[in-house]
């Protein structure tokens, strides 16, 4: 195996260890030999393709990339030309962890027998642009509908006030047939005037207010309302970090994301073995500006509500968290938008990753700078992959 000129312990001109330097580099790094095999791979690359520095270097690279990838075109191009060249938005599919939208960028290595020539080829993931794009998309499609819900609500809820009680007078003096007409039209300004009022909630624009919030404390209501009402069939498995900081933000509307995330998820589950699987985990690394400031935090909470259900449809991904955008007959779309304002009001981002039996649904939040909370009673169901009966 080829690899003593790139993994070396030997100190650089800066007295660093050169292996060090490049396991500090957070994407992946390999050097890909003519003969099409890795010489050298970081700690990073080892975590990307889920093998050992060891299996990688001793097996043929094509072996850890579908057959066609583009990536081994790309390496072939740059040991045939000598000069580099980069690939933005890839998407590289291995039989290890499926497909992911990569920027590739490839380098010959100079200073190595023709021979001999080696490629240096750097990856980096898109998967964190692509959230922090979407969840713009996200904030400004739940901020789109404020305008709207103002004028709805100035409006249409005076009229409905004047169409309803002016049906309930016609029903003093009318017939027990013409009743039927006049309880249709009142059921019916009420579910309008429940529809402007849900649309009222994207208009108010005033700051959250936060303070330390036990998000384990938040994940047991939300369960225990859901157990008790339209998820009382589904078995739930809970998968917490119990050493997870508090969450800066308002229990409350917490409580509210995650309610509807819980019923949007088990509404999505018909089959008899459903199952909502709640997981939190410290991810530390990402940032980002708190809406109405300057101020910038790092997200390094990560709640995900997964379900087994069909999945969501491909055609309806980039649009899950638009307002008025649902599948189910009776669903206003509504709800999944609302979640999505919350969530961007508390400085943070909600992802929906989805394939047939698995949708997750991950939301990271900002954590509270002091200690956790006391919610007046210890988390319920903290106990790691506990199902419930």
């Amino acid at each position: 195996m080829r690899d003593v000129a790139y993994k070396t312990s030997k100190p650089g001109r800066a007295g660093v260890d050169q292996d060090a330097i490049l396991n500090a580099v957070p994407h992946p790094v390999l050097v890909v030999g003519q003969d099409g095999v890795c010489r050298y791979a970081n700690d990073a690359a080892e975590q990307f393709f889920q093998s050992s520095r060891a299996v990688l270097t001793r097996r043929p690279f094509s072996e850890f990339v579908s057959f066609g990838s583009p990536l081994l075109t790309l390496i072939s191009q740059v040991l045939e030309s000598g000069t580099s060249t980069n690939e933005y938005g890839v998407e590289l599919a291995s039989p290890r962890f499926g497909e992911k939208p990569i920027d590739i960028q490839v380098s010959p290595i100079v200073d190595v027998p023709d021979q001999d020539r080696q490629v240096l080829v750097l990856l980096q993931e898109r998967t964190m642009a692509h959230k922090m794009d979407r969840q713009l998309t996200h904030r400004g499609a739940a901020r789109s509908v404020v305008g709207m819900a103002a004028v709805l609500a100035h409006e249409i809820k005076n009229p409905l006030s004047g169409i309803r009680g002016a049906a309930q007078l016609i029903e003093l003096s009318a017939e027990p047939d013409e009743k039927k007409l006049t309880t249709l039209i009142c059921d019916e300004v009420d579910r309008i005037r429940q529809l402007v009022d849900r649309m009222e909630i994207f208009s108010d624009e005033r700051p959250v207010p936060r303070e330390a919030v036990n998000i384990h404390a938040v994940l047991g209501h939300a369960r225990e309302l859901a157990e008790k009402g339209f998820a009382r069939h589904i078995k739930f498995i809970e998968e917490y970090d119990p050493s997870l900081p508090a969450v800066h933000g308002d229990r409350n509307q917490l409580i509210q994301v995650f309610l509807n995330l819980v019923k949007n998820a088990a509404e999505a589950i018909n089959e008899p073995d459903g199952e909502i699987i709640l997981t939190t985990a410290y991810r530390p690394g990402v940032r980002i500006s708190v809406p109405g400031s300057k101020e910038r935090v790092g997200l390094p909470l990560e709640i995900c509500v997964i379900d087994n259900g069909a999945g969501v449809p491909d055609d309806l991904m980039p649009h899950l968290f638009d307002p008025f955008v649902t599948t189910k007959s009776s669903g206003t779309g509504l709800g999944l938008a609302l979640v999505a304002k919350i969530v961007g009001d508390h400085g943070g981002i909600i992802e929906c990753d989805s394939a047939s039996r698995r949708t997750v649904f991950r939301v990271l939040l900002p954590m509270h700078a002091g200690p956790l909370p006391a919610e007046g009673e210890a988390p319920r169901h903290v106990k790691s992959s506990a199902p419930s009966e």
